[in-house]
């Protein structure tokens, strides 16, 4: 096992108050004041968890330019009142950015007691093998 600091419990709170402030931000008809914090909140949160170095090399990896920029873009035109439009792009490029995640963390909720039986339904679990991509590349 490996010890999570202080630091890191903080930035994951961060973060969850940056996914909260977000989604309460798209209910109240895309509030650019609440959609800008939660996304200064997330990103904070993710630095935070694991440390300003290794964010700037995920954020910024030959591979992965296009999506940060489009993340990134989004969060600008949030800022300049395009809420609507930004948080569109930005999706966009948060999916482009985690979507090495998704295969781990799809499996991860799999095994949950109680969600996994309501993930492994034969529709839903249809839908989600094709978000997860290959199963025998997250097999550990």
């Amino acid at each position: 096992m490996f010890e999570v600091s202080d630091a890191q419990k903080f930035g994951v709170g961060l973060a969850g108050f940056g996914i909260s402030f977000i989604f309460v931000g798209i209910l109240l008809f895309f509030d650019r004041s609440l959609l800008a914090l939660g996304n200064l909140l997330f990103i904070a949160g993710l630095t935070c968890v694991i440390g300003p170095q290794r964010t700037l090399r995920f954020f910024f990896q030959r591979h992965k330019i296009k999506a940060a920029i489009s993340f990134f873009g989004g969060i600008t035109l949030i800022i300049f009142r395009w809420a609507f439009v930004g948080m569109i792009l930005e999706i966009y490029g948060f999916f482009l950015l985690f979507s090495g995640f998704f295969p781990v963390a799809i499996n991860f909720l799999r095994r949950v007691p109680i969600l996994g039986a309501f993930l492994n339904l034969p529709g839903l679990s249809m839908l989600l093998d094709k978000l997860a991509g290959d199963s025998s590349r997250t097999r550990v």
